[in-house]
């Protein structure tokens, strides 16, 4: 599959380039666009007021440009968190999109958003602090409505952030069974 991976909110860090690794070790073609332009954070705070600063209409911009060279081959959308909303912006908006990987991380779904079954999973910690149990089951409702076929896999106790081993969010038992799902999901759109 091609697969376009976007970053959290901590901006393009060493996870997002091991997760892109163990994606081109099982055989996909992976791009990490860095929509932060080379900018990292330590904390949520400082990585969402950098958001802030450049725009949601901004980072949509070029998360499209990034994406743009690529659409044609029929994209994967994946991301990390903030990264997730992004793709499943992305995603909802191309019709040649061939999946969406959600790893912690939704995003509003606009109303006259309509996709012909487009295979959707979600990764994300239960609780999460940033995916409350209303907002997933609200989620999981409009999203099917809007025609994806969604599976939703949560993950007790874990963190946020629980794929990302810099953080202290990380959970290795809940990221390993995450990568373990998310390949058989990828695998799964080959056909």
């Amino acid at each position: 599959m091609n697969i376009m991976l976007f970053h959290s909110t901590y901006g393009l860090r060493p996870a997002v380039s091991q997760a892109a690794d163990r994606l081109r070790g099982a055989g996909h073609e992976v791009w990490t666009p860095d929509l932060f332009e080379g900018r990292t954070f330590d904390t949520v705070e400082e990585g969402m007021a950098h958001q802030e600063s450049i725009g949601r209409d901004e980072l949509l911009r070029r998360a499209v440009l990034a994406a743009a060279p690529y659409s044609e081959r029929g994209l994967v959308y994946a991301g990390f968190s903030f990264g997730a909303s992004v793709a499943q912006t992305l995603a909802l908006g191309d019709g040649r999109a061939r999946g969406l990987l959600l790893l912690h991380g939704t995003s509003d779904i606009a109303a006259n958003a309509q996709v012909d079954d487009l295979p959707v999973q979600l990764h994300v910690a239960e609780p999460d602090p940033f995916e409350t149990d209303d907002w997933l089951s609200a989620w999981y409702l409009q999203m099917g409505r809007a025609g994806a076929d969604v599976e939703v896999y949560r993950y007790a106790g874990a963190g946020h952030i629980y794929t990302d081993p810099d953080l202290p969010d990380h959970d290795e038992e809940a990221a390993e069974a995450t990568w373990r799902v998310a390949l058989g999901f990828l695998d799964s759109l080959e056909d």
